[in-house]
């Protein structure tokens, strides 16, 4: 399970999801409070122009191997492999205006590793241990806010967003296991039989060598401090290097509340949970039996605001259930935070 298929939805979260804006629980909200409100709008930088830029963290450890979404343990050698995959995102944006924006996507991955394939026709085990370093795959989105209607007691902010991936990441580990492939007998070939492990190759690619579509829309509904938002996205893959990861929608959102408000700051909590669901890879243009997955995760997501300018966000996603294809090493948990400042 591959975790750069996050870039944008954690990256650009500080910057394109709706605006949360609030008042209070059993009455209007003062004045004042009001203020604070479109303040950390602002700072989130999704209701005024300007240049902003975004760092992002997210780390996912990979740690439990699954057989048909069951934990496996039958095979004590395939359930040693694990795999941590630290993204750092470095996310310039400029607002041409409330309506419209633009941000560029640059990721850095950091993956530590221990691999055990077992590979069709070959006695032995493959067995690797190392770590991995570069730039992914970068991304150009363009967001378009139609919808906004901001009153007193209520509002109601609607975004839809597009772009397109660009090949910048290093594709070594992809070409291997195509080369892998190719190399494997005949009668397995007829069999479309594959490589069986926990982590592969293509889980450690820093790049998929191809171009990418990205679709969204995000949409958030505020009664007195109380909000509801949700997002979905859809990735539509192409092929490269005789390879093609399968195509993914992700839907994440939920309800939050201002438990923090005050002329300088503002603090909101929210029930986050993330729907997840990939298509199987193609190579060689063959299906692959060892990919593709669907998921659902929960766990609560802060957003901090100071004055004008700064804001930040943390979250952790839990797994609640994850299916996936033949053998797949899946995550444990997901912890993701990051940092605007609005110049």
């Amino acid at each position: 399970m591959r975790s750069h298929n996050w870039l944008f939805l954690q990256s650009g979260r500080a910057v394109f999801c709706c605006a949360l804006l609030g008042a209070a629980v059993e009455k209007p909200a003062p004045a004042c409070e009001l203020c604070a409100i479109y303040r950390a709008t602002n700072a989130r930088g999704e209701s005024t122009s300007g240049l902003l830029l975004t760092l992002s963290e997210q780390f996912v450890h990979y740690g439990t191997l699954q057989r048909e979404g069951e934990p496996y343990h039958a095979f004590p050698l395939l359930a040693e492999a694990r795999l941590d995959t630290s993204l750092t995102h470095i996310v310039p944006t400029y607002n041409f205006s409330e309506q419209f924006g633009v941000s560029l996507n640059l990721p850095i991955i950091y993956r530590s590793f221990h691999r055990v394939q077992l590979i069709p026709g070959q006695g032995e085990p493959e067995d690797e241990t190392g770590t991995i370093f570069g730039l992914g795959d970068a991304s150009l989105i363009g967001r378009w806010t139609p919808l906004r209607i901001s009153e007193m007691k209520y509002s109601i902010v609607g975004s839809i967003f597009g772009g397109v991936k660009f090949p910048t990441g290093d594709t070594d580990r992809l070409d291997r296991e195509v080369n892998q492939e190719l190399q494997l007998p005949p009668i397995f070939q007829q069999t479309h039989a594959h490589a069986t492990g926990g982590v592969h190759q293509h889980d450690l690619t820093l790049g998929s060598g191809s171009f990418d579509a990205i679709f969204g829309a995000a949409i958030t509904l505020r009664w007195d401090r109380w909000f509801l938002s949700s997002q979905g996205q859809y990735y539509l893959r192409t092929e490269a290097h005789s390879y093609q990861f399968g195509d993914e929608i992700m839907i994440s959102g939920g309800p939050g509340a201002y438990i923090l408000l005050n002329k300088a700051a503002t603090l909101t909590l929210q029930a986050n949970a993330v729907y997840d669901t990939m298509a199987a890879d193609t190579i060689l243009k063959q299906r692959s039996t060892e990919t593709g997955w669907t998921a659902w995760y929960f766990g609560p997501q802060l957003n901090f605001t100071w004055r004008d300018h700064f804001s930040a966000n943390a979250g952790v996603d839990m797994p609640l259930r994850i299916y996936n294809h033949s053998f797949q090493t899946v995550p444990d948990y997901r912890i993701h935070g990051g940092v605007t400042w609005r110049f």
